[in-house]
């Protein structure tokens, strides 16, 4: 039977952790309609970020590469004005699937590069609407020099520092109305949400749901914000036709503002699995069987070979990747794994690899591991130990070996700076030259009262 190319929606969260979700375990927010989500596709639990921040992370997910590959390694994170992005001669998977006749639109954080020829329109997008960069980069109390918050539609600042409770509802709305246009086409939209990155900024009908505090509310938010999306897919007859993703860009700050990454240890901005093993929920009627668990290893950086595949483009980009097509875990309950390998970048160091059961760390690196064993020689069964809490180096001398000679063959391509190695595959970030922010910072313009300043602001504590 001939399958007809199916529309993709992808919802990308900030720093929502693994145990954030009810479908994931988490008893502290509410979660209806993403485990509903769940209830009716299959749920990876062992599904991996290509990086534990931000725009390292996104850009991996986006062109199916490790950081390092494409120049990210040492920009992991993007801030306002800077001179560098996202090559053009890079391949996205927005470019992929416009070859197809896709329309292509992402709503909410780009971070990939700020200056024009780095915003989402060069990149395979039809259309943008967002905050290029995080919410925290804007003007605000303890930074009130910076350029205010800009909001884009496609290259085009339409607001300076708009007001964040309603930022998600501008969105969902956004997404909502390409779906209305598209609905007679193929269509790719990349729904990248704010929450629950801080500060967090939580409507009161979120906030007075919520037993989490403001961060239970920023996650119900996402959660109306994922049954809206569903119920628009139900309403217009196109949710047997439409994949539907839900993941996170990396783990949460982990007991800080309210989010967990249970069972996993460590954070955001760190190498232990808390910092890239994220939620991972794919939905297609008809096509994922309703109520699966999938346990095999899993990346964002093989989207981009996945969804190239299910819209029936043939042909990768003509530069290397790293991602590999996993169409058969979506829709094969008893596939395995075609690629069993995940490598840990920090910056340019390879702090960590994972193969099949095992991970060997070289060395942990990020925030919250000031009080490790950062270069002692560590190797977890990371299935049967999630928590990362029992070396069995000594135990296991031929794993590590095989570990170690999978890591050596990464290092050949992508180098390892710890080690003072720089590698061929690598190819160098996007760079233009006199870079400046898309707005001015101006005192007392009417868009510069800061948000944080005002007086009845729900914040963290409230």
């Amino acid at each position: 039977m001939k399958i007809k190319t199916p529309n993709i929606v992808l919802i990308n969260c900030d720093d929502l952790g693994y145990g954030d979700l009810g479908c994931y375990g988490s008893e502290r927010n509410r979660t209806p309609h993403v485990d509903r989500l769940a209830s009716e596709g299959v749920r990876f639990t062992d599904f991996y970020m290509a990086a534990p921040v931000c725009s390292a992370s996104r850009a991996g997910m986006l062109t199916g590469c490790y950081p390092p590959r494409i120049g990210f390694d040492k920009y992991m994170v993007l801030w306002p004005g800077q001179a560098e992005g996202l090559a053009r001669e890079e391949r996205t998977i927005a470019d992929q699937l416009r070859t197809a006749g896709y329309a292509t639109k992402i709503v909410g954080k780009w971070h990939c590069g700020d200056q024009p020829d780095f915003l989402p329109t060069e990149h395979g997008f039809d259309e943008y609407f967002g905050l290029p960069y995080s919410n925290d980069m804007g003007r605000q109390s303890n930074a009130p020099d910076r350029p205010p918050l800009p909001l884009l539609r496609d290259k085009t600042v339409i607001q300076e520092q708009p007001d964040q409770r309603g930022i998600t509802e501008r969105y969902t709305d956004e997404a909502v109305r390409f779906i209305h246009a598209n609905r007679d086409r193929p269509f790719f939209l990349y729904l990248a949400h704010m929450y629950v990155h801080v500060p967090l900024f939580v409507p009161k009908q979120f906030l007075d749901i919520s037993t989490n505090g403001a961060y239970g509310g920023a996650v119900a938010c996402i959660d109306w914000s994922t049954g809206v999306l569903l119920d628009t897919l139900d309403r217009l007859g196109l949710a047997d036709n439409t994949l539907v993703v839900f993941t996170s860009d990396n783990g949460s700050r982990n007991g800080n503002e309210g989010g967990s990454n249970r069972p996993c240890r460590g954070m955001k901005a760190g190498t232990l699995d808390g910092g890239l093993r994220v939620p991972c929920i794919m939905r297609w009627p008809g096509r994922i069987k309703a109520g699966r668990t999938c346990r095999s290893l899993a990346r964002s950086i093989d989207f981009l070979p996945t969804f190239s595949r299910i819209a029936g483009v043939s042909k990768l980009p003509d530069r290397r990747i790293d991602g590999v097509d996993i169409s058969a875990l979506m829709f094969d309950e008893h596939a395995s794994a075609p690629n069993d390998t995940l490598a840990y970048f920090w910056n340019s160091e390879l702090a960590a690899i994972r193969v099949g059961d095992w991970k060997l760390h070289f060395h942990i690196s990020g925030w919250g591991t000031e009080h490790e064993a950062q270069h002692e020689k560590v190797l977890y069964n990371i299935v049967e130990d999630i928590g990362e809490t029992t070396n069995v180096y000594e135990r296991h001398p031929d794993v590590v070996r095989h570990l170690e000679a999978a890591a050596d063959r990464i290092r050949a391509d992508l180098g390892d700076s710890f080690r003072g190695m720089d590698g061929p595959g690598k190819r160098p970030i996007g760079r233009v030259e006199n870079p400046k922010p898309l707005t001015t910072y101006r005192a007392g313009h009417p868009y510069m009262i800061a948000m944080y300043d005002l007086p009845d602001m729900p914040t963290l504590s409230g």
